[in-house]
């Protein structure tokens, strides 16, 4: 559960102001144990604390965060759910999610506890190689989904795929 906040400016302006801007805005939300939405990954922009239970994290456009959902109520788990997204600019075509605005182009999302902790598997394993998985190839993340909505094990990121996935960015520029 971790995010990389740790080196972001306050988003200014009123909550209108977001609408207007080419950031993507991910509002979150913490009342422990019962709704727990949380950034797992991503380069956040800006972050604006709205309260003890609230905050709006921004991204820039193109670039990859991981959001997961969770609500329980007193009988257990009702939702878990994650989604890792591209932000995108506001003019561009993209998915809508509650919590996120305008969007974001959807690379992967799955729902089901088991099936986010396979998720969080892989991104665990991608952050053991050093490599941020904010960083991580677009289409992997489009693999992962696949491997796992059809009850398979996704293929293991690798160095030599990451270096592959700089080199095609690049040439691409």
């Amino acid at each position: 559960m971790t995010s990389e906040h740790h080196h972001t400016r306050p988003v200014t302006g009123t909550r209108n102001d977001l609408s207007t801007c080419a950031l993507t805005h991910v509002e979150l939300l913490w009342i422990e144990g019962k709704i727990e939405y949380w950034i797992r990954f991503g380069r956040v922009a800006k972050e604006r604390i709205l309260d003890r239970h609230r905050r709006i994290i921004s991204f820039a456009p193109d670039r990859i965060f991981a959001l997961v959902r969770w609500r329980s109520n007193d009988y257990g788990t009702i939702m878990s759910r994650i989604d890792i997204l591209r932000a995108v600019d506001p003019s561009e075509l993209h998915q809508t999610l509650p919590c996120v605005r305008p969007g974001g182009e959807s690379l992967l999302r799955l729902t089901g506890w088991p099936k986010v902790q396979q998720v969080l598997q892989a991104t665990d394993t991608i952050e053991a190689l050093g490599i941020n998985p904010a960083d991580v190839a677009q289409d992997y993340w489009r693999h992962v989904h696949n491997r796992i909505a059809a009850g398979e094990p996704p293929r293991v990121y690798t160095i030599q795929r990451h270096m592959a996935w700089i080199k095609r960015r690049r040439a691409s520029q």
